[in-house]
């Protein structure tokens, strides 16, 4: 079809092994005269439909898909769980299916409206491209959906026999287990117990003008 198009400029609209999909034209009824077969100007359209380097790439081109849908997604994913915060393995499911009902509920909202009928649109600088561009503003989100996923967390609650737990105990994963981590490797025990005795040793103004002479270093 896609050569086809060599043969359509010029009033052909049947061609060895295919044919236009269009009906019938009526006579008078392009508005632009056709092309002459072998001109300048139709020499110049093949060797564009027919460059050999295009028709060996198009099948790339017609498989392709973006993947901006999925990258605003991802986005999305982060209002709920972001990478600056550490969940456990079922905290981080929960937040990313209250992520995936979010996206779902709200993909399809329209333009916001200002009091005249008229698309808001808000300014956007990229620091990549270095340029200004505008967005349409979407409508608030509603989150109806809020008060039936309430209404089913408390009647699985009541319905489970269990109850609230009184005491939460830390899974053994749970990051806090690991403490403050410092930002330099601790020395031997026996070096630190040695340096806690010989200061203990001392009397308090020692320990005093010790700290004094640190605090100036």
């Amino acid at each position: 079809m896609w050569c086809g198009v060599v043969c359509h400029v010029v009033n052909k609209h049947s061609w060895l092994g295919g044919r236009c999909d269009h009906l019938p034209l009526d006579e008078g009824s392009q508005n632009k005269p056709w092309l002459r077969k072998g001109g300048a100007d139709h020499e110049a359209l093949i060797q564009v439909v027919l460059d050999k380097r295009w028709l060996d790439q198009v099948k790339k081109f017609l498989n392709f898909r973006t993947t901006s849908d999925l990258e605003n997604f991802q986005n999305h994913i982060l209002m709920y769980a972001s990478k600056r915060m550490s969940y456990t393995p079922f905290v981080y499911k929960t937040r990313t299916l209250l992520a995936a009902i979010d996206y779902n509920k709200h993909n399809g909202r329209r333009p916001a409206q200002n009091r005249e009928g008229k698309i808001i649109y808000r300014r956007k600088y990229s620091k990549k491209s270095e340029h200004w561009s505008v967005y349409a503003v979407k409508e608030t989100k509603q989150y109806s959906y809020i008060p039936d996923l309430q209404r089913a967390i408390v009647k699985r609650r009541l319905e489970s026999g269990t109850g609230l737990p009184r005491k939460q105990t830390m899974r053994p994963d749970d990051p806090r287990r690991l403490g403050v981590l410092a930002k330099e490797q601790p020395p031997p025990t026996a070096e630190l117990v040695r340096i806690q005795v010989s200061r203990g040793d001392r009397s308090p103004r020692q320990q005093d003008e010790d700290e004094t002479t640190q605090a100036n270093v």
